[in-house]
């Protein structure tokens, strides 16, 4: 029943927030600090549920190093995405055509931030955690990848391949950078760099969810549906796809080194555990 739980604690808050953050479309001050505070509220319930269905600290949310594992998240997802509107630029499907919105932007933080700090509990730090537990890493990867794919099929202009293409490239590199690390702070800045790159900084649509927040830039992609991902935005171009597995492999084989591949159930830790993992 812990996972039950935890979902339904996550969940709730990520659903009140979201719709608090919906109520208030428009105003970017309202959405920053409405965003913010269902983060930080998000990573309060999960450490309470998880003291309360796992008689243990949620180490994975610790503030030992999250600062620092959080920045180099960000920094990775910002690299990787700016990697990928690269290279649909090069074929001249990436059009810049002035400035953004400033405020638009500060707005776009605080709904980055609620969605990467609540899908990342939810999907990472409750499903894939508590699954690995009992049948391995590999499983958990996944079905948890694949049911992060599966969950954007509900977005506005969702397509069958940009649901795939989210499970491979996402589910599957954030996953591995909860494996890698051990804590969800990287995966959270991760998820939040590529998110915010994605729409605050180089204005194009996320996960074809039809926002219409602009960013720091007033830009567009015209040209092949493989190359830009069309509607959906450039999660779902083939460029995507190909860093996200190159990542997702560079953080599979850290993983590895550091001994954090669970080949089946642990039967010698503690369920819930993840304080005695090798680092």
């Amino acid at each position: 029943m812990r996972l039950v739980w935890q979902l339904l604690a996550v969940a709730a808050v990520a659903f009140v927030g979201g719709q608090g953050v919906a109520a208030v479309q428009g105003n970017w001050f309202l959405t920053l600090v409405l965003g913010l505070l269902t983060a930080v509220v998000a990573v309060l319930v999960y450490g309470w549920v998880v003291r309360r269905t796992e008689h243990r600290v949620s180490v994975e949310v610790g503030r030992e190093g999250a600062r620092a594992a959080f920045g180099r998240g960000v920094a990775v997802g910002v690299a990787t995405f700016a990697c990928v509107i690269g290279n649909i630029a090069l074929l001249g499907d990436y059009t810049v055509h002035g400035a953004g919105s400033v405020t638009g932007a500060m707005g776009l933080v605080g709904f980055m931030a609620a969605a990467a700090v609540t899908e990342e509990l939810l999907f990472r730090g409750v499903l894939l955690r508590i699954v690995e537990q009992r049948f391995g890493t590999w499983v958990a990867l996944t079905s948890t990848g694949a049911l992060f794919g599966m969950m954007h099929l509900l977005n506005k202009d969702a397509t069958v391949w940009g649901a795939l293409a989210i499970a491979i490239e996402a589910g599957g590199m954030l996953g591995a950078a909860y494996t890698a690390t051990r804590t969800l702070w990287l995966p959270i800045g991760l998820h939040f760099g590529w998110n915010f790159a994605e729409s605050g900084i180089f204005g194009t649509e996320v996960s074809g969810s039809g926002g219409t927040q602009q960013g720091l830039l007033d830009a567009g992609t015209s040209g092949a549906r493989l190359v830009t991902g069309g509607q959906f935005g450039p999660e779902a171009s083939v460029y995507s796809v190909l860093l996200g597995v190159l990542v997702t492999v560079a953080f599979l084989w850290l993983a590895k080194r550091r001994g954090h591949v669970v080949p089946r159930r642990r039967r010698d830790v503690p369920a819930g555990s993840v304080a005695t993992l090798p680092r």
